[in-house]
């Protein structure tokens, strides 16, 4: 048994926090996003793990290194160019040694059973198994309906009367001579081009519907909210260093008594937060400082970026090493660059009165 996870993505959506990290290198809820995955895979019994990289590819090894000390081996696969989903999973291809694949994308949040899922695909004798949650609205998404035996029909496009309310959750199981079926060379997805072309063919293309926690973090109010639901237990995991609860402070950060800390914020370590500082809902990386008054809810906060006295971060992203004036409002997902500098009161949405 092996597990792909494919780490090589921009991270676009998550600008300017991605200028310096990869996505799923991201501090959440105190260790990189990615640290949850794999937790998740250890915990599940895989001990044999790919990462596809590509941007940034130093860090993850840098962090994570043979992965000993995290109860795993890992290795690395670098795309020298973009392959798309497909074509990621196929590069890593010489590095299996089963014959049945685990592939993960890097930047979902999940608490699907893992042990259920690999069942599942195994009971079917499927050649590949996705998992597939269901949501609200699947417009954004595009949909994956299934037949009574769970059996994948289509894969369809975004659509504004979708068919079904299932969607693709970004975990799949591959029977490896499936995978080994990918073309070569140059970009390949599996969501428009693999999964279509197997059934197109005929092949046993099995969709495995799980209602647990799930969550896309490629956009900062998701990312946000993601990290806040690991602190506060809502979404699983044993990497989160530190007991479940309202809020989670790393070694080294100070927080003043006469400070608030809610809704699963995290205080990364080295942080200051002085008195009558509001942490609501909020990401703050290592060494930030909140001097008095501040209020940050819902937002993320980069390494070593100062926010001043009265100011409030609501909904929006600060840069590494940014300085937020005294009194500064920033809000409605504003995101400010590394190391710009605002003047006191400089920006508001309120008036002075």
């Amino acid at each position: 048994m092996d597990a792909v996870v494919l780490v090589g993505g921009l991270g676009t959506r998550l600008r300017p926090l991605t200028l310096s990290a990869p996505k799923p290198m991201l501090p959440t809820a105190g260790v990189p996003l990615l640290a949850h995955l794999l937790s998740r895979i250890r915990d599940a019994g895989v001990q044999h793990i790919v990462l596809g990289t590509s941007y940034q590819s130093d860090v993850f090894a840098s962090y994570f290194g043979d992965g000993r000390r995290f109860g795993i081996e890992l290795e690395y696969v670098v795309e020298s160019e973009p392959l798309g989903t497909g074509g990621g999973i196929r590069n890593v291809a010489d590095r299996l040694r089963g014959d049945t694949t685990l592939v993960f994308n890097g930047d979902v949040l999940s608490g699907i059973d893992l042990t259920a899922l690999l069942h599942r695909h195994a009971d079917t004798a499927a050649d590949v198994t996705l998992y597939l949650t269901t949501v609200d609205d699947a417009r954004p998404f595009g949909c994956v309906p299934t037949d009574a035996d769970g059996r994948v029909t289509a894969f369809l496009e975004k659509d504004p009367n979708p068919v079904s309310d299932q969607i693709n959750a970004g975990t799949y199981v591959f029977r490896r001579s499936v995978l080994e079926a990918i073309p070569t060379g140059r970009p390949v997805s599996v969501e428009r081009e693999t999964f279509p072309g197997l059934l197109a063919e005929g092949a046993t293309v099995i969709g495995y519907v799980d209602p647990a926690y799930w969550r896309d973090l490629g956009t900062p109010a998701d990312f946000v909210a993601g990290s806040a639901d690991l602190v506060r237990g809502i979404a699983p995991s044993s990497a989160v260093p530190g007991p479940v609860g309202e809020a989670l402070v790393l070694p080294g950060a100070h927080v003043s008594d006469h400070a608030k800390l809610s809704g699963g914020a995290t205080v990364g370590a080295g942080c200051v937060v002085a008195a009558g500082c509001i942490v609501d809902g909020a990401t703050l990386f290592d060494d930030v400082r909140l001097a008095p008054g501040a209020v940050v809810r819902r937002a993320i906060v980069g390494r070593s970026a100062t926010i001043g006295a009265d100011a409030a971060v609501v909904d929006a992203v600060v840069g590494d090493r940014a300085r937020i004036g005294a009194r500064v409002e920033l809000a409605g997902g504003v995101r400010i660059w590394p190391d710009v500098v605002l003047a006191d009161g400089s920006i508001r949405f309120s008036s002075d009165a």
